[in-house]
């Protein structure tokens, strides 16, 4: 399995390339902004991108949906509670980013669904709180979780649609259930460092105790 983290944007977003070494199949997630810096990557390993997955429906992760799917045709991927914000960017919000605005979702997932590209599988965890239809997803090794976890933080819980408490019990009966020795995949290069461990987020994240 290949896996790259790839900062873009504005804010400091990681987008992700995960892909099947053998069949050349692969997906992004979130790729925020710098869709052809993503896609010279993927060629880079003679990886062809045949999804966008979105961990949630934010601007600042889904505003390189439309480049994106337009250079390489990916179908776009998203969780059924978030699939009205990709087309409802406001256009102050999509100035403030560059960006434009999504094309709709081309197929809608749920919790516990998987999501293959070539023999790859990852797993949807529903993980709300900082959006109603945020997702985390889960092989083996793995974890991306967009902006609900972070390396020694969460996201926030202040904005239309979150919720504190959804956010505490999304981590904390979701992801902490995982094994102690899984790589946490952030949304944001917000931590110390670009990655960590579900182990190292029970026992330092100071937000979920």
């Amino acid at each position: 399995m290949f896996v790259k983290q790839i900062q873009v944007g504005h804010m400091a977003v990681f987008a992700y390339l995960v892909g099947d070494t053998i069949t050349g199949d692969a997906l992004v997630i979130d790729p925020a902004d710098n869709a052809q810096k993503i896609l010279a990557e993927a060629e880079k390993n003679k990886l062809h991108i045949n999804y966008i997955v979105n961990t949630h429906g934010h601007v600042d992760h889904i505003g390189g949906n439309a480049p994106m799917q337009k250079l390489t045709g990916a179908k776009i991927i998203i969780h059924e509670d978030d699939a009205d914000m990709l087309t409802s960017t406001p256009a102050m919000m999509l100035k403030m980013f560059g960006a434009t605005q999504s094309p709709p979702a081309d197929r809608l997932v749920k919790d516990r669904q998987d999501i293959d590209v070539g023999n790859v599988s990852l797993k949807v965890i529903h993980t709300p709180g900082h959006t109603p239809g945020g997702i985390s997803l889960y092989v083996p090794g793995y974890v991306f979780t967009g902006d609900t976890l972070f390396v020694e933080g969460v996201g926030r819980t202040d904005l239309p649609g979150s919720s504190p408490q959804t956010m505490y019990r999304s981590i904390k009966e979701k992801l902490f259930t995982l094994p102690d020795n899984t790589r946490v995949m952030p949304g944001h290069n917000y931590g110390r460092t670009p990655t960590s461990t579900i182990g190292h987020e029970k026992k330092y994240n100071p937000f979920i105790r």
